[in-house]
């Protein structure tokens, strides 16, 4: 190893893993969505087969279950989304850029390249 004025470690040291609360938040929020809707599901089903029978009432409840299932599942996906953003593994979308606005003329020429331009 070399023992100069400026030697140092040739690696810099590795950062302390840390606890990101976003991200266990919105795990935790993902876990409850899944398991919500799972339920939801699982009760739509029940009512279904209730209201088969000739329970009028069950309609009712099969049909606010279903909406309650959509729900949470739009919402978990949603978290997905988010989760993703905290993680690093996506980033905010972001408009697309315009290259010619009506405001400013574009500084290109109107057709040929270079050999139209001679």
């Amino acid at each position: 190893m070399a023992t100069g004025k400026r030697a140092g470690s040739r690696r810099a040291a590795r950062p302390a893993p840390t606890l990101d609360r976003a991200v266990l938040a919105y795990a935790g929020g993902i876990t409850l969505c899944v398991i919500a809707w799972g339920y939801l599901v699982y009760m739509a089903i029940d009512f279904g087969g209730s209201a088969r029978t000739g329970n009028a009432a069950a309609w009712l409840l099969l049909v606010l279950a279903a909406l309650g299932a959509a729900a949470c599942l739009f919402i978990g996906l949603m978290l997905i989304a988010r989760l993703g953003n905290a993680m690093g593994l996506s980033g905010p979308s972001s408009p697309p850029q315009d290259d010619s606005s009506p405001d400013q003329p574009s500084t290109r020429p109107a057709g040929g390249g270079r050999r139209a331009a001679r």
